[in-house]
């Protein structure tokens, strides 16, 4: 990793830690409806995305809000799509978190678990059959592994031969089920191999690995036209998302530990530190820009109009379905909205 990438790497690792304080905050002021971290997983995301070429499509599950920003989703579009503003280009319709970017390759957050991951082996073998010189990366929990999805994936990918790098970031939960309840065998890992995919474990919480890793796997990717899965082994050390309460199944003293001891973000800090590429000064400073920068964001588009109810259907349906226009009329002739 090239010493420039590895302190851009570093800071937008920080530039996502801080947002993701700002924004569950915000939640639980209600401020937004719904958030999810990337708490303690950073470096499997932004590091990987780091190692990705721009022009690589990809197909996300909820905490790669790093790889957004690594590519240049600004902290603006962040706010706007939570606080489902008019500047949204969902407008509206999606839950918090749930991005989306077809100028950043980035396909729309689904929250159904293992959904993308069909797609996106199907974009991959698009990708083959027009001989592009590009991959479709996808992202994943562990618990997604156990979904039908997963396996079909997998398979189409193994058997159809397509440039997927399938990377899973195994959390050691899912929700509330640790990976020892979720399966038995040697993780995710096997599974790649079961179906003919080369696999390797990463440690998740090794920026550098993870960029070394992600690097050659894309590259194999691309050379052998074949798929790749990496399992990334890393720590979710927050909740969920806002509608979980994890003390209620882990002890908070493991977060505390666990999580301190796996910070990725304090690996990387000292290990910057120690070749003297970045310093403490640097690294407040820099945390109280990123902080001021996100609130503007947030406060801005909490200013922003919402989008109007009277244009739920559009651009859903070439033409709005009879029963759909009768249900909208009725809503929202109860709501006092007489001009449709």
């Amino acid at each position: 990793m090239p010493t420039e990438t590895r302190k851009e790497v570093y800071k937008t690792m920080v530039r996502t830690s801080v947002m993701d304080d700002i924004f569950y905050l915000a939640q639980r002021q209600g401020r937004i409806s719904f958030y999810m971290t990337c708490s303690g997983e950073e470096a499997s995301v932004v590091a990987s995305a780091a190692a990705l070429n721009q022009s690589d499509e990809v197909f996300a599950q909820y905490r790669e809000q790093g790889l957004f920003l690594w590519r240049g989703f600004g902290l603006d579009e962040v706010a706007n799509q939570c606080c489902s503003t008019t500047k949204d280009p969902g407008k509206g319709r999606q839950m918090p978190v749930h991005y989306g970017s077809k100028e950043l390759h980035v396909h729309t957050i689904s929250s159904p678990l293992g959904t993308q991951l069909p797609h996106a082996v199907g974009a991959a073998y698009h990708m083959k059959l027009k001989e592009e010189k590009r991959i479709a990366a996808c992202y994943f929990g562990e618990g997604a592994s156990s979904e039908g999805d997963f396996h079909a994936a997998l398979n189409f990918a193994s058997t159809l031969q397509c440039p997927v790098l399938f990377l899973c970031r195994n959390n050691g939960y899912a929700i509330s089920t640790p990976t020892e309840e979720q399966y038995h065998g040697d993780g995710v890992l096997s599974r790649g191999q079961g179906y003919g995919i080369d696999a390797l474990r990463v440690d998740g919480n090794d920026a550098i690995a993870v960029y070394a890793a992600v690097s050659d796997a894309r590259s194999k990717c691309l050379s052998t036209q074949s798929p790749v899965l990496l399992e990334l082994v890393t720590y979710r050390s927050g909740h969920h998302s806002t509608s979980d309460d994890s003390t209620r199944y882990r002890d908070p003293d493991e977060l505390q530990s666990v999580g301190h001891q796996l910070s990725a973000i304090d690996r990387f800090r000292a290990y910057l530190y120690d070749r003297k590429l970045w310093t403490d000064q640097e690294d407040r400073e820099f945390r109280d820009h990123v902080r001021a920068e996100c609130l503007h964001a947030l406060e801005a588009a909490e200013r922003e109009r919402k989008p109007p109810v009277t244009g739920m259907m559009s651009d859903v349906y070439e033409t709005v379905p009879k029963h759909l226009h009768e249900q909208q009329y009725a809503a929202l002739h109860q709501m006092g909205v007489d001009d449709l």
